[in-house]
């Protein structure tokens, strides 16, 4: 990662957090974007850009356009902004699909969209998204967001084919993800068989990394000890 200029979407959540540190560890500079206020002071290698709804497209754009003109180019995107919401189908409100939607699909089809012209003039043009094991088999109350993630894994394989040999496009899917949040969400899990934010974070800057060159399109099943 050695120089490459990242951009992390829901950098200031749990996953967030842990994919920036790796990559700036890893050399390289890093752009953190996130709908949450950022205090964090700019250096050479690491800006964050607070305030931003990715599910706008022109806000999107912008903020883009802006790390582009900050670094001089961009390398790759992780796409990590994203919500859950747990609802039955009878039961639940409609508005929760739409919301669904907007924070899983539409922050992920936004910023990639912006972020193309210059991905494809890298020399090694990356998106990653986070889909979810969920999706491929949604369960009781899982419905609005296993479908707005199965959205994000069809998005993922309509840009792999779209942009094959230009950008590589993958995406992970993990199981439950070992995050306070959802410790206390289900204290009575073992937790012990959730994937860690570490581990799911070396899934993803491997394939943000010239290393995974040959791979594209790939829904990468990252479930830990489940």
């Amino acid at each position: 990662m050695d120089g490459k200029v990242v951009v992390v979407t829901g950098a200031l959540g749990a996953l967030g957090k842990v994919v920036a540190e790796m990559a700036l560890a890893r050399g390289a500079k890093v752009a953190g974007v996130d709908h949450a206020a950022s205090q964090t002071p700019p250096t050479e290698t690491r800006i964050e850009l607070g305030g931003v709804d990715l599910s706008d497209a022109a806000q999107a754009k912008k903020v883009i356009d802006a790390v582009a003109s900050r670094f001089g180019r961009l390398d790759a995107l992780i796409n990590i902004a994203g919500g859950f919401a747990f609802e039955t189908v009878a039961e639940g409100d409609p508005k929760t699909w739409q919301r669904m939607y907007a924070l899983n699909v539409l922050t992920a089809l936004n910023t990639s969209r912006s972020a193309l012209p210059y991905l494809a003039a890298s020399t090694s043009g990356r998106i990653v998204n986070i889909g979810a094991m969920g999706a491929l088999q949604a369960g009781a109350g899982m419905g609005p967001y296993a479908a707005s993630k199965a959205g994000v894994h069809r998005l993922t394989e309509a840009l792999a084919a779209e942009w094959k040999g230009k950008i590589t496009v993958n995406a992970v899917l993990p199981s439950t993800i070992d995050t306070p949040a959802n410790r206390a969400s289900m204290p009575k899990a073992d937790f012990t068989k959730w994937v860690t934010p570490q581990e799911l974070a070396n899934v993803i800057l491997f394939l943000a990394s010239d290393a995974a060159s040959g791979v594209t399109g790939a829904l990468l099943p990252v479930s830990g000890r489940v």
